[in-house]
């Protein structure tokens, strides 16, 4: 499955620190307008391996934004460190 693009690395890390577990506005929140059809098919993806682990779901249309993050390839500990960098270079306050 191809992966969107996330928009900002700010709302990332506010999504993945704020929600244990994420769904349909959180996913858009985080790459911006998506299809539903590709939406869901984020969270299938996600929900499979939610099923491999055996990790529950609290809410029935979302899904647990750690496994999420780490299935979409999205690495907090690289964006942190980037986010760090752009605030060293003045990029970013």
């Amino acid at each position: 499955m191809n992966i969107p693009k996330i928009i900002s690395i700010d709302e990332a890390l506010k999504i993945y620190y704020t929600n244990t577990e994420i769904g349909n506005k959180e996913i858009t929140t985080l790459f911006g307008t998506l299809s539903p059809a590709t939406v869901s098919k984020l969270k299938k993806s996600a929900k499979e391996e939610m099923n491999k682990r055996d990790i529950l779901s609290y809410g029935m249309h979302k899904v647990n934004t750690s496994v999420a993050f780490e299935i979409w390839g999205i690495d907090v500990n690289d964006l942190e460190k980037r986010r760090k960098k752009l605030v060293e270079l003045k990029l970013l306050h």
